[in-house]
C-alpha cells in the first residue's frame, strides 16, 4: 500500500512538469540552431558573437533594470560590491562556452560535436556533487546511461544519412573546443544552480546581463567586424535575427526555472533532444534524409529524463511531518506551564510518541 501511494507521488504534476518545461527549452534551443543554420546556410552570415551580444543586450535592459531599481541589500550596487569578480568570472564561462562550440563547427564534424558535447554531463554530475552536495543513486546513474545511449542511436542515424557536416581541417582542435566549451558550460550551469536555489533568478540573469554584454561586444569588435561589415541586411535577415534573440532569451529565462525545480544535470539530459527536434525539423527545411532510428533515439533519451526526474523526486521530496494530537486542549505547552504551577507536570496526549515531547518542554521550562 506504501509503495503504491509512493509511486502515485513519482508519478505526479512535480515530474510532468519537469519534463514539459525541460523540452520547452529544449526546443528554443532547437529554434536557436535552425537560425543559426539558415543564416549560414541561405545567406552566409556566421555572426555567432553579434547574436550572443544581442541575447545579452536583453538581459541587461529587463533584468539588470529590476535590479538596479531595488532596495536593499540585493540591489544592482550591492551584488556589484560583494559578489562582482563571481559574476565576472561566470559571465566569461557563459559567452566563451557558447562562442567555442559553436566556432568547433568549423573545424570537425557533426557527429565529434554531439557526442563531446555530452561531456557536460558527468561534469555537471562531478561539480554538484563536490560543491553542491548533491546526492546520487545507481538510478541516476542508470538513467544517464539510457540518456547517452539515445544519443548514440541519433549519431548512428547521424552517420547512415551521411550527415557528415562539418568536417574541417583541424579535428584536433575542434573536438579540444567542444571539450573546453563543455566544461564552461557545466560550470555556468552548476553556478546557475547555486544561485537561482539560494539568492535569485533576476540577480542571475541580471548580471550575466551586465558581464555578457560587456565581454560579447569586446570579442565581437575583436573578431567578428569583417564578418558583420559582409552581412548584406534584408528583411529576412533581420527576421532571423530576431527570432535567434527571442529564442536565446527565452532560453535564458526559462533554464533557471526548470533549474530551481529540479537540478542543472536533469535539464542538460532533457535538452540532449534539441538536437533531434532540430533533425525532424530539418527533413522539411534542408531535405534531411529521415530515419526510425531517431524516432528510437527520442523515445530513449525521454524515458532516462523521465526516469532520472522520477529518483530525484523521490530523494528530495520531504516526508510528511507528524502532526501532535491532543485532547482537552488547543495548547499544550500553555498547559504544561499552568499544571506545573499547580504542582502537576504533565500534558496528557492521546499520541504514545507525544510523551517525549512532553518531556521535552518540560526540561526546557525547569
Amino acid at each position: 500500500m506504501i509503495q503504491r501511494i509512493q509511486a502515485r507521488k513519482l508519478f505526479s504534476w512535480n515530474v510532468l512538469k519537469i519534463i514539459i518545461l525541460g523540452q520547452l527549452v529544449s526546443l528554443l534551443i532547437c529554434g536557436t540552431g535552425v537560425t543559426s543554420q539558415y543564416m549560414a546556410g541561405s545567406y552566409k552570415v556566421n555572426t555567432p558573437m553579434l547574436q550572443s551580444f544581442l541575447n545579452y543586450c536583453l538581459l541587461l535592459l529587463v533584468y539588470t533594470t529590476i535590479l538596479a531599481f531595488r532596495k536593499g541589500d540585493d540591489n544592482l550596487w550591492m551584488i556589484l560590491k560583494k559578489r562582482s569578480w563571481k559574476y565576472a568570472l561566470l559571465g566569461l564561462a557563459d559567452v566563451e562556452a557558447n562562442y567555442m562550440v559553436v566556432k568547433a563547427y568549423q573545424y570537425t564534424t557533426l557527429t565529434s560535436v554531439q557526442l563531446l558535447d555530452c561531456f557536460t554531463i558527468p561534469i555537471v554530475m562531478g561539480l554538484s556533487w563536490f560543491t553542491l552536495h548533491s546526492k546520487y543513486k545507481v538510478m541516476h546513474f542508470v538513467s544517464v546511461l539510457i540518456c547517452l545511449l539515445g544519443v548514440g542511436a541519433m549519431v548512428g542515424a547521424d552517420a547512415l544519412a551521411g550527415r557528415e557536416q562539418g568536417a574541417g581541417s583541424n579535428k584536433v582542435l575542434g573536438d579540444g573546443l567542444v571539450l573546453i566549451g563543455a566544461l564552461l558550460y557545466a560550470i555556468s550551469n552548476v553556478s546557475e544552480e547555486f544561485i537561482v536555489k539560494n539568492l535569485s533568478r533576476e540577480e542571475f540573469l541580471g548580471m550575466l546581463g551586465v558581464f555578457g554584454t560587456l565581454y560579447s561586444a569586446i570579442q565581437m569588435a575583436i573578431l567578428e567586424h569583417n564578418e558583420i561589415a559582409d552581412v548584406q541586411w534584408d528583411g529576412i535577415v533581420v527576421l532571423l535575427y530576431i527570432v535567434f534573440a527571442v529564442c536565446m532569451f527565452g532560453l535564458y529565462n526559462l533554464m533557471p526555472v526548470v533549474i530551481k525545480i529540479s537540478s542543472a544535470t536533469s535539464v542538460n539530459l532533457g535538452i540532449l533532444t534539441a538536437d533531434l527536434y532540430s533533425l525532424f525539423i530539418g527533413i522539411f527545411l534542408f531535405d534531411y534524409t529521415f530515419s526510425g532510428l531517431y524516432i528510437l533515439s527520442f523515445i530513449v533519451i525521454i524515458s532516462g529524463f523521465l526516469l532520472y526526474s522520477i529518483v530525484s523526486i523521490g530523494i528530495t521530496e520531504p516526508p510528511p511531518v507528524p502532526q501532535v494530537i491532543c485532547t482537552g486542549f488547543d495548547n499544550p505547552v500553555l498547559e504544561l506551564e499552568r499544571n506545573k504551577e499547580e504542582g502537576d507536570d504533565s500534558v496528557h496526549f492521546v499520541s504514545g510518541e507525544s510523551a517525549e515531547i512532553a518531556a521535552v518542554w518540560k526540561s526546557n521550562i525547569h
